[in-house]
C-alpha cells in the first residue's frame, strides 16, 4: 500500500490525538484525573491509530483525561470545513519515518490489521495501565513511578515531535480540520509536559505518606495476630 495514500490521524482515547494528538489521550487530560485511578484499557493511552482509507483525523494516544481531549477535538472538527483531498493524502509517511524513527507513533499509531502486532500493543497498553494503576494505588516502588512519568514524558514529547513536524512538512497541504487536530494536539501536549513534574512530585509525596501510614500501622501492632 502506497505510503502517500489516504490516512486518518487518529483521536484518541488514551489521549486525545494520541501521538500525534495523543498526550492527553494516555495519561490524563486535566490534573483531576490524575487522583482517579487507573484509565481503562488506555482509553488512557492509545487512541486508535491513523486509519488508512478513512476521513481525515490525528494520531493519538491513551493514558486518560479523554473527556476534555474529545470534546476539544470535537470542537475543532465541527469548527472546520468538511475537506476532502482531490488526490491521494498528501503525506509520505516514510519520509516522516525517516526523520523521526524512533517516534512513539511507528509502534503505536500506524494503521495495522495483523493479529499478533494487535496483541502486542494490546500487551503493552496494559502494561502501562497496570503500573497507572500502581501509581494511583501507592504500590509503586519509586522506581516505577519514575518510570511511569517518563514514560508519560516520552509520549508527550513524540506528539509533539510528529504534530510540529506534520505541520512544518505538509501543513499548507493538509485539509484545515487536520492542521487544527494537529495544532490542538501540540498545546494539549505541552500543558501535560508543563503539569507533568509537579504530578510527579505529588504522586511521590503520596507514597511516601502511604508507606508512613503503614509503618505506623504495624509498630502500633496493628499487624500482630490476636
Amino acid at each position: 500500500m502506497s505510503t502517500r495514500a489516504r490516512w486518518k490521524l487518529p483521536l484518541g482515547t488514551a489521549g486525545v490525538l494520541a501521538l500525534a494528538a495523543g498526550a492527553w489521550l494516555t495519561f490524563g487530560g486535566s490534573p483531576a484525573d490524575d487522583a482517579q485511578g487507573p484509565v481503562a484499557a488506555m482509553t488512557p493511552a492509545t487512541p486508535p491509530p491513523p486509519v488508512l482509507n478513512a476521513g481525515p483525523a490525528v494520531p493519538r494516544t491513551r493514558d486518560g483525561g479523554l473527556d476534555l481531549a474529545g470534546a476539544a477535538a470535537a470542537q475543532v472538527q465541527a469548527q472546520a470545513p468538511q475537506e476532502e483531498p482531490s488526490g491521494p493524502y498528501p503525506v509520505d509517511l516514510e519520509a516522516l519515518r525517516a526523520k523521526l524513527p524512533d517516534n512513539l507513533y511507528w509502534e503505536t499509531g500506524v494503521p495495522t490489521k495483523e493479529p499478533a502486532e494487535l496483541r502486542r500493543r494490546a500487551e503493552v497498553e496494559a502494561k502501562w495501565n497496570t503500573l497507572f494503576g500502581r501509581v494511583q494505588s501507592n504500590e509503586a516502588t519509586v522506581e516505577e513511578v519514575q518510570q511511569h512519568f517518563e514514560h508519560r514524558r516520552k509520549v508527550s514529547e513524540d506528539a509533539i515531535s510528529f504534530a510540529t513536524t506534520m505541520l512544518a512538512d505538509y501543513g499548507d497541504k493538509l485539509p484545515s480540520q487536520d492542521q487544527g487536530l494537529l495544532e490542538l494536539s501540540v498545546r494539549m501536549h505541552r500543558t501535560r509536559l508543563a503539569e507533568l513534574p509537579r504530578q510527579q512530585e505529588e504522586a511521590l509525596a503520596r507514597r511516601e505518606a502511604h508507606a508512613q501510614r503503614q509503618r505506623e500501622w504495624r509498630e502500633s501492632g496493628g499487624g500482630r495476630q490476636p
